[in-house]
């Protein structure tokens, strides 16, 4: 039976809360730091009700240098998820996303210099690379591409080599150069990058797990700054049709969050993880459109047909999925979960579940802006 005590930050969240799970299930004691954000938890929140009963809780947030002292105390490894998430809000609420996202790390890892760990996992993102990995019909590699406002303006959704031919997206490797196309994705950069040096200096064994599209159990279904899928889900439970901008067609890597927590547990367990950045996804790709749809017919609700708006959001990339070949190489690491298997359970949970509906509202915040167009 393990004993070690672990600290995660942000743990009453969606992912952590999972990890809580899967650490316990394995002889481990579980310490959760975490602020209960309104915007994830709901106004006046108390410690969720799905929170593993073993779990110890502290509220508080990893800005509190002595908070985070205290959560510290006799803990041997610390799996760092606290973090506001959303590419969208974080284009104008840029103060909150370097806040929480950059101080909170720089807090987090001020404490960490007084009071060493055996092992620092962050929770970075895929959000870094930008746009994912290309090549075009004759093999040559793209790593380097966006769009053009002008290109997006037009309806021009894919994307073209110099020559205007189209280029092909390909799994993304852990090598490819980050393209920060958001203030959230630079401060997940941020966060990844604090941990890895930090970890380098003080001989704190560190891994960045960059998340693709995770979806599953416990989402937070009223914000609208979630990931798509929970967004889906929550239109749908208010019978509307999903929300889906451009055409649909750009791809994504959607993985469990049962899966997700095993590779955490899995970064902390195995020694050649340290001072690695790895993927985790589902090594598939999927359509936008794709999903919704998936997603209204396990729901019963395909009579809703998704909304195609053929609007763009300031910070949105066209295609990105994983490359899962280190990650199964250095953690033995493949997913077990389906992507029918992971909707169904979803869909298990969401009957009982109510959701407020503020996509509208955030299209609007973000269309007063002119961050979508």
């Amino acid at each position: 039976m393990n004993q070690k005590k672990v600290l995660i930050t942000g743990g009453a969240g969606f992912i952590g809360s999972h990890l809580a799970d899967e650490l316990i299930e394995h002889g481990y004691h579980v310490r959760i730091l975490d602020n209960l954000s309104p915007q994830v938890h709901g106004d006046n929140a108390r410690r969720p009700d799905y929170l593993h009963p073993d779990a110890e809780f502290i509220l508080g947030d990893v800005r509190d240098a002595e908070c985070v002292r205290n959560a510290l105390k006799d803990i041997s490894a610390v799996f760092h998820f606290a973090a506001a998430v959303g590419v969208g809000q974080s284009m104008y609420e840029i103060e909150k996303y370097s806040s929480v996202n950059t101080l909170g790390t720089a807090v987090i890892l001020e404490a960490l210099a007084e009071q060493p760990v055996e092992k620092l996992i962050v929770a970075s993102s895929m959000s870094i690379y930008g746009e994912g990995l290309y090549q075009s019909i004759h093999g040559d590699l793209y790593s380097e591409v966006e769009r053009s406002a002008g290109q997006l303006r037009k309806g021009q959704w894919e994307i073209r080599d110099g020559n205007g031919g189209f280029l092909i997206p390909i799994p993304t490797p852990e090598e490819k150069k980050p393209s920060l196309s958001s203030i959230y994705a630079l401060t997940k950069f941020d966060q990844e990058q604090m941990c890895l040096i930090n970890g380098r200096a003080y001989n704190i064994p560190t891994v960045a797990l960059r998340f693709f599209n995770v979806y599953g159990t416990r989402q937070a279904l009223s914000n609208p700054y979630t990931g798509v899928l929970a967004i889906f889900a929550s239109r749908l439970l208010n019978n509307r049709p999903p929300m889906i901008f451009e055409d649909g067609h750009q791809k994504r890597d959607f993985v469990s969050v049962y899966d997700v927590a095993r590779a955490c547990r899995l970064s902390l367990e195995t020694p050649e993880a340290s001072d690695c950045v790895l993927n985790i996804g589902s090594g598939q790709a999927y359509t936008v459109l794709e999903i919704a749809e998936k997603i209204a017919e396990v729901l019963g609700k395909s009579h809703l047909e998704p909304q195609i708006t053929g609007k763009y959001r300031a910070g949105d990339i066209r295609h990105c999925f994983g490359d899962s070949a280190a990650v199964r190489r250095i953690l033995g690491f493949t997913p077990a979960i389906s992507l029918e298997k992971g909707l169904n359970d979803l869909a298990g949970w969401l009957e009982g579940q109510t959701a407020r509906d503020r996509v509208d509202d955030a299209t609007s915040e973000l269309m007063e802006r002119g961050l979508a167009v």
